[in-house]
């Protein structure tokens, strides 16, 4: 009968030896027998999962397209088709679950392997799995045996022939045995003081060792140890002691600091149009500095952000000289120069929307961006010659003034046309950006804004001059669908209208929160709060499109878009001042699916200042979340509690990302 180690006798195994030498077993008598334990391999198997077939149908939400019948199963040489079972002696009924969720075996049935010896093989990488498995629930004096057509796996090894009876009967027999709590438990360092305190490292004698406890304890050994510049550490030493007469393993960890490291020669690979000195300014790594690896990630993150790489590797050199210097090699593979993209959104209040985009990335070899964009809105709900359409050409620059600036320009035409107003624009603008930290972000520049315009006061030209100025704070950990963190932003703008000689300024303000009740981030609460206002003389001295005006998709939910503000002769004419408050309750029913519910409340005043004079708006709603690679597709249904002329009965939104 096989054991959890394949040669340690105090798991009743067999002779098959092993090659990683990690465990020894006292007898109860007091006799030490020690043998060889795949410790570290079975601890491994636990983040292997099985191998992903290829297949040239298409599938979308679950749902395939074009798929024959040969291709619902890989296409394998001599399938040898096979029935297994998984049964326990003792062990709670979660831990078989969770044994047949490890199984291959199991798990694989409906994929036969190739021949006997794909069998085989399947079944000794399955001993393996569930091993580990064991481990990780702390149980070292289990057994697992494996029997193929009424063979035990090792007969069927030496013989590599099985009846030829199909399908194969497979039957896997696991005893978990008792579990192991931790006995004595020591840590110690070479060359570096570090806490001997083994609760530091989260092993605490009496509790279940479970083996991801030991592996995580030398995971942050060794990531302490390289923070503080030894970038060579390593666990040097590992005695772990299984006690079967008292069911406790004792665990014993030496690491070996390694020489303390500073930066040395950073080096460039793998560019083709890329200046590699622009690549060394933007990775910023302190040559001569000590080694640290929240360095390295910063200068990752970086270079990351400038999207002209797909890839991108920081190789650590052999520590050398007096002063420990460690060569730093940049290895980058450069992406496709040329994107086109396309996207597209609907909701019910505002008609479909479409947007494309040819983008040049690296134009003159040191990060520069050309952006060509284009979109269409409203569609199906206005004639042609009424849809909103914008053209926009950008120029981006990074690194301008130092690897924390960027210069960005761009030049926009737009049509606007909601129901309050109908806006014809054009806006040059150039800002200088500077990166203060990670989350805190700025920029500054001047703007010249052209618009005609029809509303409620009649027709209008504006030509404002003005110099826009923006921060941004933002520490969410996932920026499409966060769980935690802040997002933070200020704008102001200074400006003049030179054509009626009026000046004014315009402040906005936001400010979004998320925090999730339980670990596992299945149920977020999320909070969005927006004011703003206008200094300007009057309401009709700003130009409709720069006016505020609540509602919508990216406001309140339910109302009809940008309808909700003050009014002339039943027209809503937008205000000098706005609030506008969200609240989201978020819960993630499986891994792909989610709900929310949520309420939207707002609404724009005629002053600069908002008086109240009209209560907040309110829509409640809920929504559907399928979770891509790329970020939550988003379904949204609201209804308005107080519908003002134009609002729907209710209104639907797709779109990708959350709402906020």
């Amino acid at each position: 009968m096989k054991g959890l180690p394949s040669c340690y006798t105090g798991l009743r195994a067999g002779p098959r030896a092993t090659a990683h030498p990690l465990l020894a077993t006292r007898r109860a008598a007091g006799t030490l027998s020690c043998v060889r334990i795949p410790f570290v391999l079975g601890l491994a198997c636990l983040l292997l999962s099985s191998t992903a077939t290829t297949s040239s149908a298409f599938e979308i939400f679950g749902w395939k397209f074009f798929e024959s019948g040969a291709e619902e199963a890989e296409a394998v040489p001599d399938p040898t088709p096979y029935e297994a079972s998984l049964t326990t002696t003792g062990g709670s009924e979660d831990l078989t679950k969770d044994l047949k969720s490890a199984s291959l075996l199991i798990q694989q049935q409906d994929k036969p392997p190739s021949g006997e010896a794909g069998l085989i093989a399947r079944a000794l990488s399955d001993r393996e799995r569930l091993i580990a498995k064991l481990y990780a629930e702390g149980r070292y004096g289990g057994t697992v045996e494996i029997v193929l057509a009424g063979l035990p796996l090792d007969t069927a090894l030496e013989r590599a022939d099985l009846p030829d009876t199909r399908p194969l009967k497979v039957a896997i027999i696991v005893n978990p045995g008792p579990v192991f709590d931790f006995g004595k438990v020591s840590v110690s360092t070479i060359g570096s003081d570090l806490s001997s305190d083994p609760s530091f490292w989260g092993l605490n004698s009496g509790e279940v060792a479970a083996s991801g406890k030991v592996l995580a304890a030398e995971r942050r050994i060794v990531s302490v140890l390289r923070g503080r510049g030894y970038p060579k550490a390593r666990i040097a030493e590992r005695r772990i002691t299984a006690d079967h007469a008292t069911n406790t393993l004792d665990v014993a960890l030496v690491a070996d600091t390694g020489p303390q490291a500073r930066f040395g020669q950073v080096t460039v690979s793998g560019t083709d149009v890329t200046d590699p000195d622009f690549v060394i300014q933007q990775a910023m790594l302190p040559v001569g500095g000590i080694y640290s690896p929240e360095d390295l990630a910063r200068a990752r993150k970086r270079l990351n952000e400038l999207g002209i790489f797909s890839s991108i590797r920081l190789v650590e050199g052999d520590i050398s000289g007096p002063d420990g210097s460690l060569p730093i090699q940049i290895e980058v593979s450069e992406r496709k120069r040329h994107v086109i993209g396309a996207g597209a959104s609907w909701s019910s209040t505002e008609g479909f929307g479409v947007e494309s985009y040819w983008r040049r990335r690296n134009l003159f070899g040191r990060g520069e961006l050309l952006s060509v964009e284009g979109s269409v809105g409203r569609i199906g709900n206005e004639s042609l010659k009424d849809l909103e359409y914008s053209a926009r050409v950008a120029f981006e620059k990074p690194g301008v003034f130092g690897p924390l600036t960027s210069f960005s320009t761009s030049l926009e035409a737009r049509q606007e046309n909601p129901d309050a107003y109908k806006s014809r624009t054009i806006t040059y603008d150039a800002y200088l950006n500077r990166e203060f930290s990670e989350q805190l972000k700025g920029r500054a520049g001047a703007e010249v804004f052209y618009a005609n315009e029809e509303d409620a006061f009649g027709d209008g030209d504006y030509l404002l001059v003005g110099l826009p100025a923006g921060l941004t704070f933002d520490n969410r950990d996932d920026k499409l669908n966060p769980s935690k963190g802040v997002f933070a932003a200020l704008f102001a703008e200074p400006a003049y209208d030179t054509l009626n000689s009026n000046a004014m300024g315009f402040v906005k303000g936001t400010v979004s929160s998320y925090y999730a009740l339980d670990e596992a981030k299945r149920f977020i609460l999320a909070g969005r709060v927006s004011a703003g206002s206008i200094l300007a003389p009057s309401v009709e001295a700003v130009p409709a499109s720069r006016r505020f005006i609540a509602g919508g998709g990216g406001s309140i939910r339910g109302y009809a878009y940008r309808n909700v503000g003050p009014r002339v002769n039943d027209e809503v004419t937008g205000g000098r001042s706005l609030v506008e408050l969200s609240g989201e309750v978020r819960v993630k029913v499986t891994d792909t699916i989610g709900v929310v519910g949520f309420v939207d409340a707002g609404n724009a005043y005629e002053d600069s200042v908002p008086d109240f004079s009209e209560s907040l708006k309110v829509g409640v709603g809920a929504g559907l979340r399928y979770f891509t690679p790329i970020g939550p597709l988003r379904i949204d249904a609201a209804v308005p509690l107080d519908p003002g002329q134009d609002d729907p009965d209710f209104a639907l939104y797709v779109g990708l990302s959350q709402a906020f």
